[in-house]
């Protein structure tokens, strides 16, 4: 049986921060942001969104209502939850009007939760073969003002819809896991913002990125790659893991691949599949058939190496115009705007205005419960 993805869809904020104007206001060269990480923006979303709105939002764009009556897991990965105990999942279930009997679960792995998310789905299917599972990968990637980490910051969202007899990519039955418990990246309990080793974790990346590739090909043997996604950070690191591996001949894809990567930061958990999405829409080469490897990593660290092909026809379901659109329309913030939105709190007991107009806004929070509408 052929099990992958059917359909996939993205969901950025309206609002962006130039790179270049962060260094500026920080006193540092814009090139150490623009080259030495290959970013040049990131996404700043306002507190009526978060990564419940995100991911509701991104599956929008691709559920229909016969695929909520089939849809009979819906799986969130995510480093960023919005509650210690109720999963994100369950605020999208009922915001999307998806079928009840359904199992809605969040899994928290740093940013390899949507990976997971992504097998877990795939064996499901493997046993329902009727059924049909949404992934969403959703998360806000924030590190505090004038901090080392403030360059790499960004938010968003990727929803997948995985199904047998997938219209776009197949996932294959091979691949590598690999954990080393490590304290490279991770938020305590009692901290807003992550902890970070920029130097362990980037080590960390790349001897995790060496352990399953190789492995990889000795379980599996060479394969034919016409491209390999990675998980992007910031799109400098994903060319250090290309180097790593010795897979600089497939340089051309890999730029395509973090296209959007550059233009939206780091979104933790859907940034390897915003590559991939990447991938697919700028790539003048990719076909039919063409077989694509994945780099998943989140820090603490486990990572995986797996393998996807590209269905025929896949191009009938891009939706490039769209997201191009999405990223042309954003409003440029200067930084002190950018400071003032990103970093803003939310008041309990106080309603919260969509200014922005989106379809699907956090209202507020009420007696410590967060509430969540439609605009009508």
């Amino acid at each position: 049986m052929k099990i992958g993805i059917d359909k996939m869809g993205i969901y950025i904020p309206r609002y962006y921060l130039d790179i270049r104007d962060l260094a500026k206001e920080r006193n540092i060269d814009p090139d150490k942001f623009v080259i030495g990480l290959g970013q040049s923006k990131m996404s700043v979303n306002p507190i009526s969104q978060d990564i419940v709105t995100f991911g509701v939002l991104a599956a929008d764009k691709i559920l229909t209502d016969e695929d909520k009556k089939k849809i009979d897991m819906l799986i969130v990965g995510t480093e960023t939850g919005v509650d210690q105990s109720k999963s994100a999942s369950a605020f999208m279930h009922s915001i999307l009007g998806i079928n009840e009997y359904c199992r809605s679960i969040e899994i928290k792995q740093a940013c390899y939760g949507a990976t997971a998310a992504l097998q877990v789905a795939k064996n499901h299917i493997l046993v329902n073969p009727d059924s049909k599972v949404l992934v969403i990968a959703s998360d806000i990637a924030k590190y505090g003002i004038n901090t080392s980490g403030e360059s790499t910051q960004g938010c968003g969202a990727v929803a997948m819809l995985v199904s047998r007899d997938p219209k776009m990519l197949e996932i294959s039955n091979e691949s590598v896991c690999y954990t080393k418990d490590v304290m490279d990246f991770f938020r305590p309990n009692n901290s807003t913002y992550a902890i970070a080793n920029g130097k362990l974790s980037t080590n960390t990346y790349l001897e995790s990125l060496e352990k399953v590739y190789y492995e990889f090909s000795n379980r599996f043997g060479e394969k034919d790659f016409s491209a390999i996604c990675f998980h992007i950070p910031y799109p400098k690191l994903g060319l250090k893991g290309l180097k790593e591996i010795k897979r600089e001949d497939l340089l051309e894809e890999f730029n395509n691949s973090i296209m959007y990567n550059k233009e939206i930061g780091n979104i933790y958990t859907g940034s390897l599949f915003l590559s991939l999405i990447s991938l697919l829409e700028n790539s003048k080469k990719i076909k039919a058939n063409d077989l694509i490897g994945l780099y998943s990593y989140g820090s603490g660290a486990v990572s995986e190496f797996f393998t996807m092909k590209v269905v025929e026809g896949y191009e009938k379901h891009l939706s490039i115009k769209e997201n191009q659109k999405m990223l042309e329309n954003r409003v440029k913030l200067s930084v002190s705007e950018y400071e003032e939105m990103f970093f803003s709190k939310i008041e309990h007991e106080k309603e919260i205005e969509n200014k922005e107009g989106e379809d699907v806004y956090l209202k507020g929070i009420f007696n410590n419960e967060r509430t969540y509408a439609r605009k009508i």
